[in-house]
């Protein structure tokens, strides 16, 4: 990785990630326009955060809300590496005023948050910064907004469940089937279901056991299979469904399938 790096997707202009390796960078006061998630890869760093001083250890996340002033002073002689996501306030709309509430409060986290949230923010880098799907990427994000304001982590199994959260998931599954091999993002399918992104991911994953975007990707691995059984080019067949990059296809293709492209066309 280099020294450092910034991460952005055109299709989501309200997500910009760092990633940064140093050990003689420190950050005087300042500012975000955005919500920042910063998670400590390796190191420490003695954060200062509107007047209170924190220390922050490798593993550790640390949120600013918009407009929070703080400065960060890596610890010296320790190699530094950390990552952040940048979101605009705007993105927001859409959660419930309590969970709004909780994202102006967490500098640190528990540890068991931080350990579910520390997963969540790194996959959401890892969709970002290895250009997956703009599905992908906000569903992982969304996903680790949800983590940071739970109260805990059976919060989701207690929501009310009835015949009108089913249709929601019928509605955006019919729109996921429809465009399987298209760059399908949040937006359009909470244009389609008439809720809140923040609302459909949460009811898609309680009722197909997946969230929106690994659904796809298995409409789009079957509908490969089909036709790399007709005996079509893999690199056809890769475009065809979505991916622009063969080796991603392939990559996804033996995590489902459990074999490569080829080897599954060969063994028909």
């Amino acid at each position: 990785m280099p020294a450092l790096a910034f991460h952005r997707d055109d299709s989501l202009p309200f997500l910009e990630a760092k990633q940064c390796r140093a050990n003689d960078l420190a950050y005087h006061k300042h500012f975000h326009e955005e919500y920042s998630i910063g998670l400590i890869d390796e190191g420490e760093t003695n954060a200062w955060c509107d007047g209170q001083q924190l220390r922050v250890e490798a593993g550790r996340l640390i949120s600013f809300p918009p407009l929070m002033m703080h400065a960060c002073h890596p610890l010296e002689s320790q190699e530094w590496k950390y990552k952040m996501l940048f979101i605009k306030p705007e993105w927001f709309q859409g959660l419930k005023q309590r969970e709004l509430d909780q994202l102006s409060i967490p500098y640190l986290l528990e540890d068991g948050k931080n350990k579910a949230c520390r997963l969540q923010i790194n996959r959401t880098m890892e969709a970002l910064a290895s250009k997956g799907t703009p599905l992908e990427i906000e569903s992982a994000l969304i996903e680790l907004i949800q983590a940071l304001v739970s109260q805990n982590a059976s919060d989701l199994e207690h929501e009310p469940q009835g015949k009108q959260d089913q249709k929601y998931v019928k509605l955006i599954k019919e729109y996921l089937h429809a465009h399987f091999s298209e760059k399908v993002t949040l937006e359009e399918l909470e244009r389609e279901a008439g809720i809140s992104r923040f609302h459909l991911v949460r009811l898609f994953k309680k009722w197909s056991h997946l969230p929106p975007h690994a659904y796809q990707l298995l409409l789009r691995i079957n509908h490969a299979k089909t036709e790399l059984a007709m005996q079509r080019p893999i690199a056809d067949v890769a475009a065809e469904v979505g991916f622009y990059d063969q080796s991603h296809f392939a990559r996804a293709f033996v995590k489902i399938v459990g074999a490569t492209p080829q080897k599954y066309a060969l063994s028909i």
